[in-house]
């Protein structure tokens, strides 16, 4: 049976991070992911699926295990197959010589314009007329598909599709041919995985999107400009996506409304995207708990990518603000955390001692304000989260209702309410999201609050015998107050899990709020009894933030098309800003106070800045095999990603740790207060100048000592590539606390127009080991 892990309250987020995890019976057959030995293949058999078929024949010795079906074989993204057998037969699969690894295949599900003007873009000037808006760079989407007709995916002015494009726009039934055009070059869709687990869908096998959240994200990284678009009347402008010019390849691997991905499905859409000539992949889906990275077929999917020069961006997780519970946290993945830009839909909430409270809507007003109404509580009337059916008429009827999240979406409640007879509603957010407030398209006159208004709504109701309200809904309000960014509540927050030596999030982008384009299979809040239909909608969530950098890493591609993918995430890491627009530091939703660098990373993506970084920190296969050596990886886990099985070797590069690896962000994790923490790094001189001189400044917290040797970078001709050493030690005397303690800064290089800043985390964890690290924060 399948069990549902919701990973978020659903009132939180229209699209939520939600799984399965899988535990097939015995006798039942199940998907299974293996990872062959390509250089055991004997010469005889004239294909892998020849030999794959006859290993599984060899194997069967009841007839439970002869049934076995191969649902894809993989060659890009993988060495292996996918195949819905019995465990038994897993089982012997995983003694066979040939097989380095056999993997349950698991559900996952899905983790968007102001965003473009609030990021520095211009027609004008910076990296999009320098870029030419990424013109023929193609965006691989895997996501729940797309709906073609939205405009937009207009071709209107691009130039013919990429002659080194390879794929091709799979016709079905209501996704004919004609879908496809200069905008929209590919469109594919995988669905055995999913359905050697829930039986055959119900829904078309197409590439046509039915929830929303694939069209959402392709339009956010790659949407042709629109002129008024807008979600009714908020939000209404140009919209259009951060690589206007580049072309879109969607990879509909989530079914059942977007509810749900096999493993199977996603690896095998990594492989055709890799081989059809995709340049970046925009993954907005994650697995719930963090895996070794070698159970995780998504990190051995993006690792054959890198090494096809695919750069792959991936969101980081809605299940923040909890500590350890970022996702995709392989480093050669790009990680994305949610952030907000500035713009709000304000819905003020005006109690009848006059008391105003800040809140948030999408409701389509057709009034400025509602009449004033009696307010009652949920609680009060049968239902603290106002689930339907179980609030009492005779208690809301022609009311305001107070509701509660949890359990239930905040537009279900609104429903609920209304099916009940009130004629409003007031959300109190969790105490969680702190200072968040997320706009939701409600069904009636309705606003979300903060946790603290949520209290003071209650002591005015509970010191009032008649308590009354009404909400002013303001429309889009744009400009520096609030300030922005701010890193979202449900981001997800480091420390990284698996190898807490490799920072994580990297970046944080806009996921709070975000206009682009929608399906027109479903309405807004992508519930079923929502019958209204929009041509764009206004969500949140790191799938929002993840397509955002995916269009920023296209228009890099455009720029410099040799770097590799590690120089591309470098740019954009480097350059990344940690001042929000009133000049002070990034705070954080879900406290009110700095955001902490487990919870920003390397900062928000700054577009112009990483088109000109001075200076990258490079990556090749080699040095990620050296990281795989470092955490104590054998060859037969190694094998799985590497394509060229030669190259494995881990006494040819030897990292003394993990964080030896050259990469752009430091993360320093001490057993003691003695222990000293020594990394080198190597930076390339990109400048437009090849006579460079960079100095390094340091920024280093009290309970830190940094040093970093040599102090001074001097780049010439015959010197483009330096290095230097930087030392981490704890300071005299800092006394950690029983639960650990944490600590950030940074070390910034500069030749005096570019400035390559990468933040430090440090983290004191007394008497643990690797083994119970997240046990000691």
């Amino acid at each position: 049976m399948a069990t549902l892990f919701l990973s978020k309250p659903s009132s939180l987020l229209p699209f939520l991070i939600l799984f399965l995890s899988l535990s097939p019976s015995l006798s039942k057959k199940s998907t299974f992911i293996v990872h062959m030995s390509h250089s055991h293949k004997p010469n005889a058999f004239a294909s892998t699926h020849d030999w794959y078929s006859s290993i599984l024949r060899s194997l069967s010795t009841t007839p439970e295990e002869t049934q076995h079906d191969i649902l894809y074989t993989y060659s890009k993204s993988a060495a292996g197959f996918a195949a819905h057998i019995s465990p038994a037969l897993a089982a012997k699969l995983r003694r066979h010589p040939s097989v380095l690894s056999v993997i349950p295949d698991q559900i996952v599900k899905p983790v968007i314009t102001q965003s473009t003007s609030f990021m520095g873009l211009s027609d004008w000037s910076g990296i999009w007329p320098n870029t030419d808006w990424a013109s023929d760079i193609v965006i691989g989407v895997v996501d729940s598909g797309i709906w073609p007709e939205s405009t937009s995916f207009h071709d209107g002015g691009l130039s013919e599709v990429p002659a080194s494009w390879r794929g091709i726009c799979e016709a079905g039934p209501d996704f004919p041919a004609i879908s496809c055009n200069k905008k929209l070059i590919g469109a594919r869709s995988f669905y055995k995985g999913y359905e050697a687990i829930y039986g055959t869908l119900t829904e078309i096998k197409s590439a046509r999107d039915l929830s929303g959240h694939g069209t959402h994200c392709a339009s956010t990284a790659a949407g042709s400009a629109v002129a008024n678009a807008g979600y009714y009347r908020y939000a209404v402008g140009k919209a259009r996506g951060v690589a206007t010019k580049a072309r879109i390849a969607a990879y509909k691997v989530l079914w059942a409304r977007g509810s749900g991905a096999s493993l199977a499905d996603i690896l095998a859409a990594m492989d055709q995207a890799i081989e059809d000539g995709v340049h970046v992949l925009s993954m907005s889906i994650a697995l719930n708990q963090t895996v070794d990275y070698y159970i995780d077929t998504t990190t051995i999917g993006a690792f054959r990518a890198m090494q096809n020069g695919v750069v792959v961006v991936a969101g980081a997780g809605n299940a923040g603000p909890d500590s350890f519970s970022v996702r995709n946290i392989a480093p050669w993945m790009l990680s994305v955390g949610a952030s907000t830009i500035d713009r709000e839909f304000p819905a003020d909430v005006i109690l009848g001692n006059g008391q105003v409270f800040r809140g948030s809507s999408l409701f389509n007003f057709k009034q400025t304000t509602t009449n004033t109404m009696m307010l009652v509580t949920g609680e009060s009337s049968g239902s603290r989260f106002c689930r339907q059916g179980e609030l009492h008429g005779s208690r809301v009827f022609g009311k305001m209702v107070l509701c509660e999240s949890g359990g239930t979406s905040g537009v279900a409640k609104s429903y609920a309410v209304q099916q009940a007879g009130g004629l409003g509603m007031i959300l109190i957010n969790q105490a969680t999201d702190g200072e968040q407030l997320m706009a939701f398209p409600f069904i009636i006159p309705a606003s979300t609050v903060t946790y603290t208004a949520g209290n003071l709504i209650k002591n005015y109701m509970s010191s009032t015998a008649n308590p009354t309200a009404r909400i002013m809904f303001r429309g889009t309000v744009t400009g520096p107050s609030p300030s922005a960014p701010r890193v979202a509540a449900f981001s997800s927050r480091g420390p990284n899990l698996i190898t807490p030596e490799i920072l994580k999030p990297d970046v944080i982008a806009p996921g709070v709020n975000i206009l682009a384009a929608w399906t027109g299979a479903l309405g807004p809040s992508g519930l079923s009894f929502d019958t209204r239909r929009v041509s764009y909608n206004i969500i949140s969530g790191t799938s929002m933030a993840c397509p955002h950098v995916s269009g920023l890493a296209a228009l890099l591609r455009k720029a410099y098309p040799s770097w590799s993918p590690a120089a591309i995430k470098s740019a954009i890491m480097t350059t990344a800003y940690n001042l929000d627009n009133s000049g002070n530091n990034i705070t954080d939703l879900a406290t009110g106070m700095e955001a902490t660098v487990y919870a920003r990373g390397s900062g928000h993506i700054d577009p112009n800045k990483a088109l000109n970084p001075g200076l990258v920190y490079d990556l090749d296969t080699s040095d990620y095999i050296a990281f795989l050596c470092s955490i104590g990886y054998d060859y037969r886990k190694i094998a799985l990603y590497v394509q060229d099985a030669s190259m494995i070797d881990c006494r040819a590069k030897n990292f003394s740790s993990p964080g030896e690896l050259n990469y752009p962000s430091f993360s320093a994790v001490f057993e003691s207060t003695n222990d000293v923490v020594r990394y080198t790094r190597v930076v390339k001189n990109v400048g437009s100048s090849v006579n460079a001189v960079y100095q390094v400044s340091i920024n280093a917290p009290p309970s830190l000592r940094i040093n970093v040797n040599p102090t001074r970078l001097v780049f010439n001709a015959n010197r483009k590539t330096l290095s230097y050493t930087i030392t981490f030690a704890s300071t005299s005397g800092i006394i950690i606390p029983a639960v650990g303690a944490i600590a950030s800064g940074s070390i910034e290089w500069s030749d005096g127009s570019h400035r390559v800043r990468s933040p430090i985390a440090a983290y004191w964890k007394p008497g643990s080991t690797r083994g119970n690290f997240a046990a000691s924060m």
